[in-house]
């Protein structure tokens, strides 16, 4: 086999690979979007179809009641807003907190670094359910409200994940910059603040869309935390107690409605930001 027909071969196989993969990983959300534009005599029919189709006539029909149920639930809505709240205070937090925390570790000198990294390390590896008790307990005890306890409890991990994130961009400034500063009288906070932050701009939002769709997805602590209060409901809660509402048979077509209304802020940022979360990925990936 000569070398022109390797590479042509490669090449044929590097693409069935990526169609493969594309097809694995976007096929789950075509049918969610397919299967929330059919009705339930729609999603009955045998043999199923790849595009909403009138089970009489067999033509192409959109049926929209799925998405004008989930608008007009008051529950759905009031779930919005609770997981922008939540979402947005772990982000906000999360980067401002993080940001100091990945400059002293990533930058300064002091006792016990090691250490500390170590163990922001550790709290990243904890599974939530082995917390979850003790936290709930606490909790309940201080009388905290819901939503500011689900923003404290998903700090635990949004917190140590975008700290050591940060500390490894900070730490691959160059030094060079972090002294000129100092030599011309710098304090570290204005080091800090007017230097070097700006620079860390690409893994801030890569760091903070990470901990935003942490928070936004998050169900197990959400579920635990609500289980009393059913106006503080976040998304994912709200979209698995759907069955609940109904007596007769499971809203298939509405839960898709749900999943895929609660997807598209997500697929928003990801495209807003779509410039910096690549400069934060591949920062540090080439040396000059």
């Amino acid at each position: 086999m000569s070398v022109k027909t390797k590479r042509r071969l490669n090449r044929v196989l590097l693409w069935v690979v990526i169609t493969v993969m594309g097809i694995w990983m976007l096929f789950p959300f075509y049918w969610a979007a397919i299967s929330s534009l059919k009705s339930e005599a729609m999603l009955a029919m045998t043999p199923t179809t790849f595009l909403p189709r009138d089970p009489a006539t067999q033509q192409f029909t959109i049926y929209t009641r799925n998405y004008q149920a989930v608008f007009t639930n008051q529950a759905f809505l009031r779930a919005i807003v609770n997981s922008a709240i939540v979402a947005i205070s772990v982000t906000l937090l999360s980067l401002a907190i993080g940001s100091f925390a990945g400059f002293a570790l990533g930058k300064l000198r002091y006792r016990g670094k090691t250490g500390t990294l170590y163990v922001i390390l550790a709290m990243t590896m904890f599974p939530a359910i082995a917390v979850l008790t003790g936290l709930y307990a606490m909790i309940t005890n201080l009388g905290i409200p819901p939503i500011p306890s689900m923003i404290i409890t998903y700090m635990l991990f949004t917190l140590p994940f975008t700290a050591w994130v940060l500390t490894s961009f900070f730490r691959e400034l160059p030094t060079e910059i972090f002294q000129s500063a100092q030599v011309d009288g710098a304090s570290p906070f204005q080091t800090f603040y007017m230097i070097m932050l700006p620079l860390t701009a690409p893994a801030m939002v890569t760091t903070g869309l990470l901990a935003f769709i942490g928070a936004w997805n998050e169900y197990l602590f959400a579920l635990t935390f609500t289980s009393v209060a059913p106006n503080a409901r976040t998304l994912p809660v709200i979209i698995a107690n759907f069955p609940s509402q109904f007596s007769m048979q499971i809203p298939f077509g509405e839960i898709m409605a749900a999943g895929i209304v609660s997807s598209l802020p997500l697929i928003a940022l990801v495209f807003i930001f779509q410039r910096r979360i690549v400069a934060g990925l591949t920062a540090g990936a080439v040396k000059g």
